[in-house]
């Protein structure tokens, strides 16, 4: 029942849109598909504008797994038909549509957006999940402060900056204004207890996480290489592929990839011997605008982080992993 009134509400979605007619029959192709490609979606079969596609109606919404799976077998299904191939479900978030659409997943979600990257559409109406959220970029300070309430073992709605604002070793003055910063989103509200502010977070770790995602960036700002590893500096952590790696299945890289402060990196560069560019043996070190060492005791960079640094990795092995590694969150 639930497929049908997707099916009639994708029809009359498509043709208010783009003027198609509001018909379609139930795809016969498919028969022959194995049966974890057949499972997960009904299929019908629709023109639009003389051409052939076909309709994967997500039943259950995200079956598949990942996103990265889903479009693996979306595109298994338009290698088998020698269809072109939409996904068509009932809701998206704001983060899930930016990946679909990276990925070049064509889908439609009625009454909210349409993408045809095939014909060239991109009909966007309203966001249903998400409030639209300013695009200007986080300060670091802020990010890193973000990620630290997010990522907190024991997850309450209220955040007593002082906690951790001696550890990430930002004065009152940064503190606070990234507090201000931080509010002016709309993720956090800040009150006052006595003579001591505390952050409110209404929301959930991943819903807060997939609303800030926007205004969040790479927090690596270059790469240097050197011929070994820097001695005596304890704020180092695994980053970029090497950390991905010894949270996944993926291969280690050729070189091994390690994060460390700007500022550090500076206060040490005279003591370092940098090398021009990569070679065999070398380390890769990535200069982080923040601390990479938001999570005391961990080998390596902090989940978010790592995803935020290796998002724009064409890899499909590696968005793969990273889809993972976010399913893997406490949340």
């Amino acid at each position: 029942m639930a497929t049908n009134l997707l099916i009639q509400r994708v029809l009359d979605y498509l043709h208010t849109t783009i003027g198609i007619p509001p018909t379609g029959c139930r795809a016969e192709e498919v028969r022959d598909l194995l049966y974890y490609l057949r499972d997960a979606f009904e299929f019908w079969r629709l023109d639009i504008y003389g051409a052939p596609v076909l309709l994967a109606l997500d039943q259950y919404h995200h079956t598949p797994g990942t996103l990265s799976d889903l479009r693996i077998r979306l595109g298994k299904i338009r290698e088998l038909t020698a269809l072109p191939v939409i996904y068509a479900v009932e809701a998206l978030t704001s983060y899930e549509r930016k990946r679909l659409i990276e990925q070049k997943v064509a889908f439609v979600v009625p009454g909210n957006q349409l993408y045809l990257p095939d014909l060239g559409l991109d009909l966007r109406e309203y966001f249903r999940q998400r409030p639209r959220i300013n695009a200007e970029k986080l300060s670091p300070s802020a990010q890193a402060i973000l990620i630290t309430i997010l990522l907190r073992p024991t997850w309450t709605h209220e955040w007593h900056p002082a906690e951790t604002a001696q550890r990430l070793g930002y004065t009152p003055m940064t503190l606070s204004r990234a507090m201000r910063e931080l509010a002016a989103t709309g993720l956090v509200n800040t009150q006052k207890q006595g003579r001591v502010q505390v952050l409110e977070i209404p929301g959930q770790p991943r819903e807060i996480w997939h609303q800030a995602l926007q205004r969040l960036r790479s927090p690596v700002q270059r790469v240097a290489w050197t011929n070994g590893p820097i001695a005596g500096s304890p704020s180092t952590r695994l980053a970029g592929l090497t950390a991905l790696a010894s949270l996944s299945m993926l291969n280690d890289p050729r070189v091994p990839v390690q994060a460390i402060s700007l500022s550090v990196w500076n206060a040490l560069n005279s003591a370092v011997d940098v090398l021009p560019e990569a070679q065999i043996g070398a380390y890769e070190w990535q200069l982080w605008s923040y601390a990479p060492a938001l999570l005391p005791g961990s080998d390596t960079v902090d989940p978010l982080s790592l995803i935020l640094s290796l998002r724009d990795n064409s890899d499909e092995r590696v968005q793969s992993a990273l889809d993972e590694l976010e399913a893997q969150l406490p949340w």
